[in-house]
């Protein structure tokens, strides 16, 4: 699993979410982290929403040819646990 962690300097929220990401085991993560104050597009998209968590490269259907799609997810909440955010992720994996 792919998941795009927009983000910027100095955000406490950001970084407590890839900390919390990070210390997942029971599932297999490639984290990118894309800081928003790169690329002036990003910035104008997301400077009053970081953290934004996307997942991408999901399969499109059974038998399709891999599809990158990027898929929003909500935001965990700041109080929420690693395993907490573990059954969010896989919540969606599922789907």
């Amino acid at each position: 699993m792919r998941l795009i962690l927009y983000s910027k300097p100095g955000c406490h929220l950001c970084e407590g979410l890839q900390e919390k990401l990070e210390k997942i085991q029971n599932l297999s993560l490639e984290l990118e982290i894309r800081d928003i104050t790169t690329r002036e597009d990003w910035f104008a998209a997301y400077e009053y929403e970081v953290p934004v968590l996307y997942l991408s490269n999901r399969q499109a259907a059974k038998g399709a040819e891999e599809e990158i799609i990027k898929a929003l997810l909500p935001r965990p909440s700041p109080r929420a646990s690693v395993q907490q955010l573990e059954q969010m992720l896989r919540k969606y994996l599922a789907n």
